[in-house]
């Protein structure tokens, strides 16, 4: 897991500037964002008006907090592309959310857009370790999804050489990964665990493999899901983050001298952190919802954009930039079970303590009478599927007990074969809520 690192000389300028340098800048950028957005999109205009503020007022980064949040829903309300701040002949590229709980929403790019994208994305992938010459397997998946091409811009943007693999096909992702040698894999971490999976079943050697870089992304996965990863598979797992509504994946990027967190690339995108239920911007180091303002994009500015996500601002290390701690779970995927607030990150954490268990697990949610009762559904590493009815039971005892110590809720442990839980071929789906059944 050791890496070349390159030397300072060849960072971005803004990467090494210092805190004065980039806060001038991006207040100037900041003004610029805001006016861009008022002059030519006509919800901003409407919402400015109506709170009695103008572009003009941004006096210093404290006067943020007098304009509106922008929503998820505001993209859907404007659908397709009410939001745009220019012409339509100026947009290059379109990329889409799946729409599952109703209308996409949709983003667009200028070319000076994605040419930025692809800037951030290399940075990115330099920042993690990967240098030039590398090979590159994106296993994000292609089409409207930005994973997929926002990884295969930025790589090649490097110099590196792609490929794009797409999502899905997993033994021949595996073939691939063992003929064609790539350093550097980008994927989401859940199904990380299935090509390591088919890997183990395939029987192949992994420190056979020339992998010695994953960048991981596009959901929450938690220190001892990196810890296990990189134990399986023998590689350095550093976290990239994203959203589409911002940019793509490259908003932030986890340094590989620090690995500490992700950096946000704060010369693009203004953070801040938010109360969920108040909206009153917090302090550095406080945790909450993360917002963000872009400072550079032209066809979809966004103001005060509530990402849902919750962490925390902290001090930068390897960039003098800020960074954001790991995301402890979406404040939209809160569970509550009997007065408690669960986050299935949460859970991962436990399930991970017990040596016996693999690393996928199933949250199932239902009603018994008026209460919530809750299964976890977890199964037995392939090394250990042989585990006699005492052992079975006294694992599930011990993850019973980590539960019910630091989550505060008891649980009934629903043990299965190895390899018998759906594997996912892009983001985990880790819930299973019937108690909206039965009401």
């Amino acid at each position: 897991m050791n890496m070349q690192l390159a030397p300072a000389s060849v960072l971005d300028p803004m990467e090494t500037a210092s805190i004065d340098q980039l806060r001038a800048h991006q207040l100037e950028r900041l003004r610029w964002s805001l006016d861009h957005a008022y002059q030519n999109v006509p919800m901003y205009r409407q919402r400015f008006d109506e709170l009695g503020v103008h572009p003009s007022d941004l006096k210093d980064f404290a006067d943020l907090a007098r304009f509106p949040f922008t929503v998820k829903n505001d993209l859907r309300d404007n659908y397709p592309f009410g939001m745009f701040a220019v012409p339509q002949h100026d947009i290059v590229r379109l990329h889409a959310s799946s729409g599952t709980t109703g209308k996409p929403t949709v983003v667009g790019y200028t070319q000076k857009d994605i040419d930025t994208w692809a800037d951030l994305v290399a940075r990115s992938i330099r920042a993690a370790g990967g240098r030039k010459g590398d090979k590159v397997h994106v296993s994000y998946g292609y089409g409207l999804f930005t994973g997929g091409l926002g990884a295969h811009y930025g790589a090649e943007r490097l110099g590196c050489t792609v490929i794009p693999m797409s999502g899905g096909q997993t033994e021949k992702q595996v073939q691939l990964i063992r003929d064609f040698q790539p350093d550097i894999i980008m994927v989401t971490p859940s199904y990380m665990l299935n090509l390591a999976d088919e890997i183990e079943r395939q029987g192949i050697d992994p420190h056979t493999l020339a992998l010695r870089l994953g960048i991981f992304g596009a959901e929450p996965w938690t220190p001892e899901l990196r810890a296990s990863i990189e134990a399986r598979l023998g590689i350095s797992a550093l976290d990239i983050y994203g959203l589409s509504e911002i940019m793509g994946p490259g908003v932030a990027m986890e340094c590989a001298e620090s690995r500490d967190g992700p950096t946000v690339w704060e010369d693009h995108f203004y953070p801040e952190i938010i109360d969920p239920v108040t909206g009153e911007v917090l302090p550095d180091g406080q945790l909450g919802e993360l917002v963000f303002t872009t400072l550079s994009k032209e066809a979809l500015p966004m103001v005060r954009y509530r990402t849902r996500d919750l962490t925390r601002l902290l001090p930068g290390t390897a960039r003098p930039m800020r960074r954001i701690d790991k995301i402890t779970g979406r404040s939209d995927d809160m569970l509550i079970i009997r007065g408690v607030n669960v986050f299935p990150t949460q859970v991962e954490e436990q399930v991970l303590k017990v040596k016996q268990l693999a690393e996928c697990y199933e949250i199932h949610l239902y009603r018994t009478g008026n209460l919530d009762s809750i299964d976890i559904h977890v199964e037995l590493r392939g090394e250990h599927q042989q585990l006699g009815e005492a052992q079975q039971k006294a694992v599930c005892s011990e993850l019973s007990r980590h539960i019910k110590t630091h989550i505060g809720i008891s649980s009934r442990i629903v043990l299965q074969p190895a390899y018998s839980i759906k594997r996912s071929e892009g983001k985990a789906c880790h819930v299973y809520d019937k108690r909206k059944q039965a009401v």
